[in-house]
């Protein structure tokens, strides 16, 4: 494939190809393996996605940081835990399709299909296609297509790493009044009064469809998160504890980053028809 001048193809480390886009709008890093957008810079900002310093780049293996796929299944496998956490899409190589340079940004066609060893994993034919715009806005969208003869269900999540100033500090906005499934410790069901704010682990599950606005005043910006095709709405930090344990994040990482993620998971995954499709996108945007 031609690719366009702001774009080259790195095998950094060896046999590990990434796509390392240089554009005026913005820059970026994004693996084949796992389809995974690692970096985004927008021009004149620094870094909005989190990339840990400790990420292994290896085939077969998920990337700690940037945006991972989880698909077709969220979290554990519901009734076999020997299988991938987050499902096969963020371990497995992708295609790229397709890369073009416009004026204002650049776009990234990835594809995915079933195949032998997928089979293994989830018994389903599909086809998933991951579009990726990459600008003053980062914008990206899964689509799942039924390539076979029965419906199949999937729980999705586009598991965005954002870098903050100070998780302390941080309020997210947009979530209030909203029901959520809180997983720390026993899982039990809450509701969301007012922003939302870090003062230990956090890793829950919202009932919404709306974006949200992260406030950080430690590096005096915004970081605007909009979604579309998503009913739930994962908000993560590990905190010290479980960040301790996570052997491809640096003990003290917690700091600087939260996850944001437009997904479906628990009782909004989505069913595909035969022939039939479902996209789920995000869009992440900076303002002061």
């Amino acid at each position: 494939m031609n690719l366009p001048d702001c774009i080259r193809l790195e095998e950094t480390p060896a046999g590990y190809p990434i796509c390392v886009i240089s554009h005026a709008s913005a820059t970026a890093r994004v693996a084949l393996n796992g389809a995974h957008v690692m970096e985004w810079t927008p021009a004149g900002h620094s870094p909005v996605l989190y990339l840990s310093p400790d990420a292994i780049l290896a085939e077969g293996k998920a990337i700690r940081g940037g945006i991972p796929i989880c698909w077709p299944w969220f979290n554990a496998h519901p009734t076999d835990a020997s299988k991938p956490m987050h499902g096969i899409a963020r371990n497995r190589p992708w295609t790229l399709v397709r890369a073009d340079e416009k004026t204002d940004h650049v776009t990234l066609l990835f594809k995915l299909e079933s195949d032998e060893a997928t089979q293994e994993l989830w018994p389903q034919d599909f086809r998933c296609y991951l579009g990726i715009s990459i600008g003053a806005a980062l914008e990206v969208t899964l689509m799942t297509e039924n390539t076979g003869s029965e419906s199949f269900s999937v729980a999705e999540a586009l598991h965005t790493y954002l870098t903050v100033g100070d998780i302390k500090q941080i309020s997210i906005v947009g979530l209030h009044d909203t029901p959520y499934l809180d997983t720390v410790g026993e899982r039990t069901l809450r509701h969301q009064t007012g922003d939302v704010t870090f003062e230990g682990e956090v890793d829950r599950q919202y009932h919404s469809t709306a974006g949200v606005v992260i406030h950080d005043p430690a590096l005096s910006r915004k970081l605007i998160v909009d979604k579309l095709g998503s009913s739930t709405t994962v908000v993560w930090n590990p905190w010290i504890e479980k960040s301790k344990r996570l052997a491809d994040l640096p003990d003290e990482a917690f700091h600087n980053f939260l996850c944001v993620e437009a997904a479906n998971a628990g009782d909004a995954t989505v069913t595909v028809q035969p022939g039939g499709s479902h996209a789920i996108s995000t869009r992440v945007t900076v303002s002061a």
